[in-house]
């Protein structure tokens, strides 16, 4: 099983699919309360999100652009 507790149903690389088996180990990282898994998890979601971004036509950098947007918005309390 590895470094997870429970089974995890694996994604296709540059599918939903992906993220949503790195979001079952992140989720399951941190229910091992294991800081070093969840930082490895996240980096992996990161990858996963990416290569699901590109196959839409985003990058990476689209995606982070568009997160400092929002969050500039909801500091300057325009949501």
């Amino acid at each position: 099983m590895g470094y997870h507790n429970r089974i995890i149903f694996k994604g296709k690389y540059g599918e939903f699919s992906k993220i949503e088996e790195e979001m079952d180990e992140l989720k399951n990282a941190i229910e091992q309360n294991n800081k070093i898994l969840t930082i490895c998890e996240l980096s992996d979601l990161i990858g996963a999100i990416e290569a699901f971004a590109e196959k839409q036509g985003v990058t990476l950098k689209d995606l982070k652009d568009f997160s400092d947007l929002t969050k500039s918005a909801f500091k300057e309390g325009k949501r």
